[in-house]
């Protein structure tokens, strides 16, 4: 009897560990989105002095402003065009970002798209992803947050939700870090990419205004204007907008 009884009280005592594990995973997945919604606000409503562009610049759909100050409209919608590859952009600049991919080929480089067009759910999805890592490594929950918005957009704040930014690395090298600049083929976008409309969106000297880390990789469509006076004069996309507008 005793042997029974022991035996029933160990599988009850196993059931309830089972039942506090899973109780404990969720509500750690409470407390994160919770984390999430309340730094990602935080990051938003910082007050750095900057001019809220979007919506001055609503009427030209080439240099709409995404950024942690500026987020994107909420009614905003854009059409897309996608590569045999299943990446996909806003329709309107596929023609210019294919020639420039195809120049490029004929200089025997070999560019690949590893980012384009993104939902707000699969931002989010990226955001998260981002937290979890930097908390794994020993961050607080501000900390997290706060670091991974430094390399993955806030979401309602990544350009890639427009549809006018790509990633590009080298087929012989395709990791997202500094490394990729000494690539033939980011040296070749970095000098040409302008005469396709194209811009390094995030340059090294620029992620005090940008509020985004140095991407080597990260290429946004302005127009040909745009990007010509911006490549021309080393600026980013902001202090374009502060010249213009």
């Amino acid at each position: 009897m005793d042997i029974v009884n022991n035996s029933v009280r160990s599988k009850r005592r196993k059931r309830i560990k089972r039942h506090r594990k899973i109780i404990t995973i969720l509500l750690g997945l409470v407390v994160l989105d919770i984390v999430f919604f309340i730094i990602s606000n935080i990051i938003l409503e910082r007050k750095f002095n900057r001019t809220n562009y979007t919506s001055q610049s609503a009427l030209d759909w080439q240099l709409i402003l995404a950024n942690p100050w500026n987020p994107i409209p909420k009614n905003f919608t854009v059409e897309t065009e996608s590569f045999n590859n299943g990446h996909s952009v806003d329709k309107r600049i596929f023609d210019d970002l294919e020639k420039m991919l195809d120049d490029a080929r004929k200089e025997g480089l070999s560019p690949i798209i590893c980012s384009s067009y993104r939902t707000p759910e699969k931002q989010k999805s990226l955001y998260k992803n981002k937290i979890s890592k930097y908390l794994s490594d020993g961050f607080s929950n501000q900390e997290a947050a706060i670091e991974a918005a430094k390399w993955v957009a806030v979401p309602g704040t990544s350009e890639h939700q427009t549809g006018l930014a790509v990633d590009i690395v080298a087929e012989s090298y395709q990791i997202l870090d500094k490394g990729q600049e000494n690539t033939s083929e980011q040296k070749w976008l970095m000098q040409n990419s302008y005469k396709y409309g194209f811009i390094l969106r995030y340059p090294e000297n620029k992620s005090d205004i940008t509020g985004i880390c140095y991407e080597p990789w990260h290429y946004r469509y302005v127009g040909k204007e745009a990007a010509k006076e911006i490549h021309k004069k080393g600026i980013c996309l902001e202090e374009y907008l502060e010249q213009i507008l």
